[in-house]
C-alpha cells in the first residue's frame, strides 16, 4: 500500500483502474482544507483530464490499488 501525504497530493496524477464514461486520467486539482485547521485533511478534488469533470473524494481512496494507480498509466 502506498504511503501518501495528503498535503503533497496537489497536482498529482492518477489513473482509474476501471474507467467510467471514458474517464481514465485524473489530476488532484485541490486539497480541501478542513474548517478547523487542527483537523486532518480528509477530502481532495480530482479533475478528469479529458472532460474537466470534477468530483470530491476522500484522499484515502487513492490508496486502494484496485481502484487507482498513481501516475498516468
Amino acid at each position: 500500500m502506498n504511503l501518501l501525504n495528503p498535503k503533497k497530493l496537489l497536482l498529482s496524477k492518477w489513473t482509474a483502474v476501471k474507467p467510467v464514461a471514458k474517464q481514465k486520467h485524473f489530476l488532484v486539482s485541490r486539497v480541501i482544507q478542513p474548517d478547523d485547521p487542527t483537523d486532518p485533511i480528509e477530502l481532495v478534488e480530482i479533475e478528469a483530464v479529458f472532460s474537466k469533470a470534477v468530483q470530491v473524494i476522500a484522499w484515502r481512496e487513492l490508496q486502494d490499488e484496485n481502484v487507482w494507480r498513481q501516475g498516468w498509466v
